[in-house]
C-alpha cells in the first residue's frame, strides 16, 4: 500500500517489463479555471485490470478519453504500446485505436440497426477484406462471448439495460482489442446484472488476455475485477493499492469509498 498521497508516480519497480500503457503528468482544464487533471501519473502492465475510483467530476472518464484521443490534454505524455499517442498523426492514431476497445456507459448502440448490423458495421469499417461469411462468423463469435447469440436479430429497443451493455461489449470485442477501457460498465444496472457484467469482464480478461482500465463507482465491481486500484482526488492520483489495502488505508477519505 502506498502511504504518500501526493502525485503518486507509476509503480514500475515491481515488474521489470515495460507497461503496455503509461500516463505521465497529464493535465486538462476546461474553460479558464475548471482544472480537472493536474498531473495524473499511472501505468498498467499487460494482463492487468486497473480500477480507477474518484468522486463525480474528478476526471476519471476524462483520463481514459484522453488515451484514445476523444479529449485532447493540455499537457503530459500518454504512451500506449510504447508509442506516445499525443505525437501521432490521425492515421497512426487510428491504428492504435483499433487495438483499444472502449465500452461507453450507455453501450452506444445504433438504435436503427439490429444487433447483427451493429456488430457487422463495426467489423466491416475496420476490416474491409472480410467475406460476408467471415463477418457473420465473427459476429456470432462475439455474441457467444457475451452469452447473447440468440439476440442477434433484436433491435436495441428490445434489449434490457444489461443486455445492451453486453452487446456493447460484444461490439468492442469483435475487433479483438488488446486493451479495453470500461467507463462505468455497471451504471444503472441492478445488483445481480451488475455482478454478471463484472464476472464477464473477468472472463474476457482470462479468455482474451486483455488489459483493462475500469472506471466505476460500483465497489462490488471494483472488488471483483481489480488487480490494483487508484483513487483520483484534486486532479492527481491520491492513493494506490489493492482493494484490501485501501479499505484499511490510514486516510479516512480513501476508506470512505469502501464503507
Amino acid at each position: 500500500m502506498i502511504k504518500e498521497k501526493k502525485n503518486i508516480e507509476p509503480k514500475t519497480k515491481e515488474k521489470s517489463k515495460t507497461p503496455i500503457l503509461e500516463i505521465k503528468n497529464l493535465h486538462k482544464t476546461f474553460g479558464t479555471d475548471n482544472k480537472i487533471l493536474q498531473g495524473v501519473n499511472l501505468s498498467v502492465n499487460k494482463g492487468e485490470d486497473l480500477v480507477i475510483l474518484g468522486r463525480s467530476g474528478s476526471g476519471k472518464s476524462v483520463t481514459i478519453k484522453c488515451i484514445v484521443g476523444l479529449i485532447e490534454p493540455d499537457q503530459g505524455e500518454i504512451k500506449v504500446f510504447n508509442e506516445n499517442v499525443l505525437n501521432l498523426s490521425k492515421s497512426e492514431l487510428n491504428k492504435i485505436r483499433v487495438r483499444i476497445g472502449f465500452l461507453f456507459q450507455s453501450g452506444a448502440l445504433y438504435d436503427s440497426m439490429s444487433v447483427r448490423e451493429n456488430l457487422a458495421f463495426t467489423l466491416k469499417k475496420h476490416k474491409k477484406d472480410l467475406t460476408p461469411e467471415e463477418v457473420e462468423s465473427e459476429v456470432m463469435e462475439a455474441l457467444d462471448n457475451v452469452g447473447l447469440s440468440d439476440a442477434i436479430d433484436k433491435m436495441p429497443s428490445e434489449l434490457s439495460g444489461g443486455m445492451q451493455k453486453r452487446i456493447g461489449l460484444a461490439r468492442t470485442l469483435i475487433l479483438k482489442p488488446e486493451i479495453i477501457l470500461y467507463d462505468e460498465p455497471t451504471t444503472g444496472l441492478d445488483t445481480i446484472t451488475s455482478r454478471e457484467i463484472s464476472e464477464l469482464i473477468l472472463d474476457i480478461k482470462h479468455k482474451r488476455k486483455t488489459t483493462s482500465i475500469i472506471i466505476t463507482h460500483d465497489m462490488a465491481c471494483a472488488k471483483l475485477t481489480a488487480d490494483r486500484i487508484m483513487v483520483l482526488k484534486d486532479g492527481i492520483i491520491h492513493a494506490e493499492g489493492t482493494y484490501e489495502e485501501l479499505e484499511k488505508d490510514e486516510d479516512e477519505w480513501v476508506r470512505s469509498f469502501f464503507q
